[in-house]
């Protein structure tokens, strides 16, 4: 039985996974799965086939250990997934200028290399609006995520300089429709859509992750979002194993908010078939790999 390791971090205390529900269909098509910390110095990578990168949410906390531990790996007689060259470009998100380039519709983002407050306040006039939305261009799960007022912005200089103080970040008009509709995330696997789901904040909240009680439907996608979505997809080189594109509904159709190629949660748990699709689009990959 061929050997996989999925990437993880020490603890999964506070976090929803769901990838054990991998563990089946891997072993039906001979594969045996061990998750493994990237912080395992201990690790032995080239005891693996392979090593997907799975559920190291903790990774923005040192993003340079990170890809050290990455490029050992790849290093390795192991296959990374996705690869290391896919991980690099999406672990700061700046990739969405990268994608603005390329004509791929996004949510209007400014990139700032440190905190200045002048950029701050001026971005209230570029964006036509009263309200941002200030993250760190690396990071997870909605960590040291701000929606602010111009109103409250002076009233909050001392936080946000703290916290941003030689980091770089994005600032975002707030999107409106994340509270009135929510955001979708589609699910991509060997390039296939694999599934949909749209995920709502809770009341008095704009964050849609479930560790900050996002409320997650199974959804329909209509055409119209599908072809974004796949658009979006098809604008990815080289085409990775698994993606995840997050879309909003805006005027002018839909935008990406956030294409997830790293450590995506894959919410197998809302498609009682996408694990075993996941499972065959990696059997493909490695059979076109000779693995």
């Amino acid at each position: 039985m061929k050997s996989c390791a999925f990437l993880t971090m020490d603890s999964l205390g506070g976090y929803v996974c769901y990838d054990e529900m991998l563990i089946e269909p891997f072993q039906n098509i001979g594969w045996s799965v061990e998750s493994v910390s990237w912080r395992d110095t201990s690790a032995n990578w080239n005891a693996f086939n392979t090593v997907i990168i799975r559920s190291p949410w903790d990774y923005h906390d040192d993003p340079e250990a990170f890809l050290s531990v990455l490029e050992t790996i790849d290093a390795s007689s192991a296959v990374l997934e996705n690869p290391l060259e896919t991980v690099k470009w999406n672990l700061h998100k700046s990739y969405l200028l990268d994608l603005d380039k390329r004509g791929v519709p996004i949510v209007p983002t400014i990139l700032f290399e440190g905190f200045t407050i002048s950029g701050l306040e001026d971005a209230f006039g570029k964006f036509k609006t009263d309200e941002i939305v200030i993250k760190p261009a690396v990071s997870a799960t909605a960590k040291d995520t701000f929606r602010i007022t111009s109103k409250e912005l002076r009233k909050n200089l001392e936080t946000l300089e703290n916290l941003y103080y030689e980091r770089d970040l994005l600032i975002q008009p707030f999107m409106q429709s994340i509270v009135d509709e929510g955001e979708f995330s589609l699910f991509y696997f060997g390039g296939n859509l694999s599934h949909t789901i749209l995920k709502t904040p809770q009341t008095d909240s704009f964050f849609v992750q479930e560790e900050h009680g996002g409320i997650l439907t199974s959804a329909d996608p209509e055409a119209e979002l599908v072809t974004a979505g796949r658009n979006v997809f098809r604008s990815i080189t080289p085409s990775p194993l698994y993606a995840r594109v997050d879309l909003v509904r805006t005027t002018n159709g839909f935008a990406v908010m956030e294409l997830e190629l790293i450590e995506p949660s894959l919410y197998f748990n809302m498609d009682t078939d996408s694990p075993k699709r996941f499972a065959d689009a990696f059997e493909r990959r490695m059979k076109s790999l000779d693995i």
